[in-house]
């Protein structure tokens, strides 16, 4: 799961935002002003038949600061990004 969801950056983070466009996700902005010290991102790459799926997760952040819920409250009612 992306630690992204429970950081206090989220809603205005440049790696965010290339993980939503990734995933072919809303933005929660169009014009992201944060830049993140060192952040780290798996890419787990699954295969079904001719199918080729790519997850990214953001796993890592020297700047993470935890704000539990902070996507969630900027997205109230729509489900959590797993």
């Amino acid at each position: 799961m992306c630690i992204c969801i429970n950081c206090e950056y989220v809603d205005r983070c440049q790696t965010y935002h290339v993980v939503e466009t990734q995933h072919q996700q809303p933005h929660l902005t169009e014009d992201p002003t944060f830049e993140p010290k060192e952040p780290t991102i798996n890419v787990n790459i699954r295969s079904e038949g001719e199918m080729i799926e790519m997850e990214w997760d953001v796993v890592g952040c020297e700047s993470f600061s935890r704000e539990d819920g902070k996507w969630a409250k900027l997205r109230p009612g729509e489900a959590v990004p797993t």
